[in-house]
Parts: C-alpha cells; sequence; structure tokens
C-alpha cells in the first residue's frame, strides 16, 4: 500500500489539529470548556440512567391507555380478533385433518 500525497496531508493536518486542540484545552477558558463538557456529560448520563429506570412503567401505561383507547373507539374489536383467531385455529386444525386423511387415502387405494 502506497502513501501518497493526499494521506500525508491528512496526517499532517490531523497533528496540527491535535497540537493546537491540546494548547487550547491547557488555557483558562479550555479548562472551563472541559468542566462544561464534564458536567453536561454527567446530566445526560443521570438522565438516561432515570429514562431507563422509568421505561418499564412507561410502556405498561401505554399499553393500559392503548388497549383502552382500542376499546372506547373500537368496541368491536375484540370480538373480531377472538373470531379471526377462532378462524385461523379451526382452518389450521381443518387443514391437518384433511391432511391426515389424504395420506391414508392413495395408501388405500394402492392396497
Amino acid at each position: 500500500m502506497s502513501i501518497n500525497a493526499k494521506h500525508l496531508a491528512t496526517f499532517i493536518l490531523g497533528a496540527a489539529v491535535g497540537v493546537a486542540a491540546h494548547k487550547y484545552l491547557q488555557t483558562e477558558e479550555g479548562e472551563k470548556l472541559l468542566e462544561d463538557l464534564k458536567t453536561k456529560a454527567s446530566d445526560l448520563k443521570a438522565e438516561a440512567e432515570g429514562a431507563v429506570d422509568k421505561a418499564p412503567e412507561y410502556f405498561q401505561e401505554l399499553k393500559t391507555k392503548g388497549s383502552e383507547a382500542i376499546k372506547s373507539n373500537f368496541p368491536d374489536a375484540e370480538k373480531f380478533l377472538q373470531d379471526l383467531i377462532d378462524k385461523f385455529t379451526t382452518a389450521k386444525t381443518t387443514a391437518e385433518n384433511e391432511g391426515d386423511i389424504n395420506t391414508a387415502t392413495p395408501s388405500t387405494a394402492q392396497l
């Protein structure tokens, strides 16, 4: 792999930015900036930890309110879903039973 002028220029520019940032952070203003960043990072971490602790309660509330909203806006939704589940369960059971009959029929026909 060859190093061309573009790669060398990128490396030198990155090193120069690193040196400049180091010099800036050694000043009083740079130290203040670091302290502000640390404080903000700490606040964000605490906020994130609080959100993680509250997540189960939030999702439980969302589930409860969502089901209440569906029941109030679509009163027949529960019956519709139950009928749909029953239909698929019945269709699957019927198909399995027909599959057993179809499997037995050819073997009987061969005798």
